[in-house]
């Protein structure tokens, strides 16, 4: 049995790991990766191995980064089974037929501008015929179902905490009358954070291939978390701008309105207005809704009082694109939270399009920024910031809040990868070369602990 790292190695984007044996071969997650627009699509259109060879697919969850290249892969030609939890099986509906509206759309703004690379025509990478083909091939399961999706090979989801239906896989195997365990933890949530369900401890397991997104940093606690969104918020009221927040659509989104809510409750902040700018926000409500098994036990609780514990009563979800750029005009202070949580595409575009030139505007990044974003680009506090092909002087004030991060922290990383054991060996992936080196340094059995390259194989033995 080998794995060969074929996406998010010593980067946070694009997962891609290929798992193959005398069974077959089993791909772990298939993300777009996310960087520089041109590096980002002679990535996203050139798969390393051959679609067909591939048997079947685990998927830790619905991120796109992690789940945004399936239409593209069976568009190539792979026709397995796409292994889930339900909850990501219907988040993934949602989330792929709107990056393929995504795509369509900014090919369509990139082509009537003739902003396309060298002045070529500018093509989605796939359609959402191509979403609804693959959409067939998902395969739904419960949390701790164990399940064989080759011969000998047996796979079980366990609870991430990261995001609404993410996992953890455990993956056991017999091969030539050898058994072999390895644990897959796709992103890891935080424990004792609001709204969804803790991470579960991870099965022990002879191998493990681990996120290191935030490896050698640490959380603020949830007071300096509250202290710190209320010093953006009454400033941004003294300053009379908005707040301009990119947030992915699934998970940062409700975190980041709850937090507000508690805010208002408390009189800390005086009420305004937020508009979640997102289509896929308000189908992702709806979804989520009927799927309780993600939430924790005081959300349940509250829900079951008739209370608003996600503080929906507070928003306004906006579907229409004249609605969306009316947003622009729009005078005072208010909030809008719009996808995507990178600044790579989508409606967030528009609206840093019309906030970054204005000191008296905030905006807010409350994730995780690969490098070569525009995310990554507006944290760095760049001079100018490219938006939609056109340079824009960067006046606005920018806010770092990573304590809205839906990972786990270097101290939450390492207690899991204890939990695991993991005698034979442990990968860091999706984590820059930094980080994941801050993790290793942390890890017992420095010498059994690897950062693999793109392309890199690992034998298990």
């Amino acid at each position: 049995m080998r794995v060969t790292f074929w996406g998010a190695a010593q980067t946070v984007t694009g997962s891609k790991h290929l798992l193959t044996g005398r069974a077959g071969a089993l791909l772990l997650d298939c993300g777009l990766f996310q960087g520089r627009r041109l590096e980002a699509e002679a990535r996203n259109r050139a798969l390393p191995f051959d679609a067909a060879s591939v048997d079947a697919l685990l998927l830790s969850h619905a991120h796109i980064d992690h789940s945004g290249a399936i239409p593209f892969l069976a568009r190539q030609g792979f026709t397995g089974a796409i292994h889930a939890t339900a909850a990501t099986v219907d988040l993934c509906r949602a989330m792929l037929l709107d990056a393929a509206h995504i795509q369509a759309k900014d090919a369509e703004f990139l082509n009537r501008h003739q902003r396309g690379p060298r002045g070529r025509r500018v093509e989605p990478l796939y359609t959402p015929e191509d979403v609804e083909r693959a959409l067939g091939q998902f395969v739904p399961h419960a949390y701790e179902e164990t399940f064989e999706p080759l011969e000998r090979t047996r796979v079980t989801f366990h609870e991430a905490g990261h995001i609404p239906g993410s996992a953890s896989v455990e993956i056991r195997w017999n091969e030539n009358g050898r058994s072999g365990s390895l644990v897959y933890t796709g992103d890891l949530g935080r424990p004792d954070r609001p709204i969804l369900r803790d991470p579960a401890p991870l099965p022990r397991a002879d191998y493990l291939v681990t996120e290191g997104t935030y490896g050698g940093q640490h959380h603020p606690d949830e007071r300096s978390l509250q202290e710190a969104l209320e010093h953006v918020m009454l400033d941004a009221l003294e300053r009379g701008g908005r707040v301009v927040i990119p947030a992915f659509a699934v998970g940062r989104t409700q975190e980041v309105v709850h937090a507000l809510d508690q805010l208002f409750l408390a009189a800390r902040v005086p009420e305004m207005p937020i508009y979640i700018d997102s289509p896929l926000a308000a189908d992702v409500q709806e979804i989520v809704a009927h799927h309780p098994e993600v939430y924790d036990d005081e959300t349940i609780a509250a829900l079951r009082r008739g209370e608003d514990p996600l503080g929906l009563r507070r928003i306004t979800l906006v579907r229409q694109a004249d609605d969306s750029r009316a947003l622009n005009d729009k005078p005072g202070t208010f909030v809008t939270i719009s996808a995507s949580g990178m600044c790579e595409g989508g409606r967030i575009l528009h609206h840093l399009q019309h906030t970054v030139d204005d000191p008296r505007n905030t905006v807010m990044i409350v994730g995780y920024q690969a490098e070569s974003t525009l995310g990554r680009r507006l944290v760095e506090r760049r001079e100018e910031v490219r938006i939609l092909g056109e340079l824009h002087p960067l006046r606005a004030r920018v806010e770092v809040l990573n304590g809205f991060s839906a990972h786990a922290d270097h101290d939450a990383l390492v207690a899991q990868a204890k939990s695991c054991g993991a005698a034979k060996g442990c990968a860091i992936v999706h984590a820059d070369l930094e980080r994941a080196q801050a993790l290793r340094a942390a890890l017992p059995s420095q010498a059994g602990v690897r950062i693999p390259c793109e392309g890199e194989s690992w034998e298990l033995r």
